[in-house]
């Protein structure tokens, strides 16, 4: 299958590579596949895109947070982690939703909020992280740059 996407033009969608959010996403509850898309040009390769296969013109520019908060490991409740089956070891890939005004130098990870895949079954569910630790605007621009530094190295 083929979509034509606002910001990727037509992209081709392999069945097997489709991310299932069987509740949607938080402000997004009826848009339930995605695919994950990586743009390798931009920020030394750490911002991807979840783009929803059905809504083209919706994409989320999405990180790892550990390439951005080395630490960043949040207590979740199994409850919450239902939704996307039993997740053995190595099995979870976490991503946070990225937010980048027009000054790109206050652009932000969504630690508070992150989205979790099981790999294995490729179904993914958006939580909110119960914890203070956490912040929905978490500054990225400077760790950002110093990777890119550090590719360039």
């Amino acid at each position: 299958m083929e979509i034509v996407t606002k910001l990727f033009g037509t992209v081709g969608v392999d069945d097997s590579k489709v991310i299932a959010f069987d509740m949607g996403m938080i402000g997004f509850p009826d848009l339930k596949k995605y695919l994950l898309i990586h743009d390798s040009d931009k920020e030394g390769g750490r911002i991807s895109w979840l783009q929803s296969i059905e809504e083209p013109a919706l994409a989320f520019p999405v990180i790892d947070p550990l390439s951005v908060k080395e630490d960043y490991n949040p207590v979740v409740e199994d409850e919450l982690l239902k939704p996307i089956g039993d997740v053995k070891e190595g099995e979870m890939f976490v991503l946070c939703t990225v937010t980048v005004p027009s000054d790109a130098t206050k652009a932000t990870a969504n630690l508070k909020a992150p989205i979790v895949i099981n790999t294995e079954t490729r179904k993914a569910c958006q939580i909110i992280v119960d914890s203070d630790e956490y912040q929905i605007k978490y500054p990225i621009f400077d760790k950002l740059k110093e990777g890119r530094e550090n590719a360039e190295c």
